[in-house]
């Protein structure tokens, strides 16, 4: 009898602590605490139930399951470790829209706006969110060239990733909002490419400085030939004018020894003949012969028009006179 009621005692004090330590386990899983950097999703037989908000919170045991998640702004990097630092070529090295190779590193900033859709939507939704930014980034710089890319343009660069991946976001509906993207660091990937991309922009330095030269050459000339152009222009029109004036006055002259010819055509036809022989022919000495066959006198062309033709006996009285 002893020995029945000694394993009784046993029995009831092992019951009581087993009671006990169910009682503090149940205790323990029905209490949950939420930091202030977090929100708490709560689900209910795996199915999101609710959302809590920071601070000290009660759940069914066993039945309710909480998963803190971090709400504040969080980083991403892409083309580098962002604890080691050290570069990740496969994803930093990308080609430009003028097919140089170019190293680029990019810095991502996020946040979840709704932790339920952060937690059920997806089953990574930081993974998605790198995957849609590597792709983005690659097409971006594809449409720059290295300049733009290395120099003057990170900030276009920047604003149309920040777009193109928060509109990506938006559709995938993952509970993630970007805050911000940036280019951390851009060079060429290689020392040789990097000396040549040296030598493209010494080249381009010369190709401005020509340029420039050229223009002051230009702005230096141009006044010049446009004077000689005028100078050119004005003498054409001048001896334009002169041709115009003489033509006008031959065709005048012609009209006015037309009328003559009407008038006397025998007299203006001698008249014409002379002088056009008087022309082509200065120095022809004419052979004035008189009725008989005899020679009388030697004349030049010339002065024809002086000749003073006499008769027979012009020249008769003329001797009579002579004698007396």
């Amino acid at each position: 009898m002893d020995s029945v009621q000694t394993f009784k005692k046993v029995f009831k004090i092992i019951i009581g602590i087993f009671i006990f330590l169910i009682v503090i386990l149940l205790g323990a899983n029905s209490f949950y605490t939420i930091s202030e950097q977090e929100q708490a999703v709560i689900s209910t037989f795996g199915k999101a139930s609710t959302q809590q908000e920071p601070g000290l919170h009660f759940k069914i045991p066993f039945i309710q399951k909480v998963k803190a998640v971090n709400t504040t702004i969080q980083g991403l990097s892409i083309g580098y470790d962002s604890e080691t630092q050290d570069a990740v070529e496969d994803e930093s090295l990308m080609i430009t829209s003028d097919f140089n190779f170019v190293n680029v590193d990019f810095f991502i900033e996020y946040k979840v706006t709704d932790p339920i859709k952060a937690t059920y939507n997806s089953e990574d939704p930081i993974g998605i969110l790198k995957n849609l930014a590597q792709g983005c980034i690659r097409s971006v710089i594809g449409s720059y060239s290295v300049d733009d890319v290395i120099t003057t343009g990170k900030n276009q660069i920047q604003a149309t990733l920040k777009e193109e991946i928060t509109e990506k976001l938006d559709a995938y509906d993952l509970g993630i909002q970007l805050v911000n993207i940036t280019i951390q660091d851009s060079e060429p990937p290689t020392k040789e490419v990097m000396e040549a991309f040296k030598a493209v922009e010494t080249a381009k330095q010369g190709k401005e400085t020509a340029l420039n030269n050229a223009n002051k050459y230009k702005n230096e000339k141009e006044p010049e030939a446009e004077a000689k152009v005028d100078k050119i222009k004005k003498e054409a029109e001048a001896e334009k004018a002169s041709r115009i004036s003489e033509a006008k006055g031959q065709a005048s002259r012609f009209n006015d020894m037309y009328q003559e010819y009407k008038k006397n055509p025998t007299i203006t036809k001698q008249r014409m003949f002379y002088e056009t022989m008087e022309k082509l022919l200065p120095e022809l000495e004419v052979i004035i012969d008189n009725s008989e066959g005899s020679t009388q006198k030697i004349f030049p062309i010339g002065s024809l028009s002086n000749v003073t033709v006499t008769t027979d006996s012009d020249n008769t009285e003329n001797s009579k006179e002579g004698k007396k």
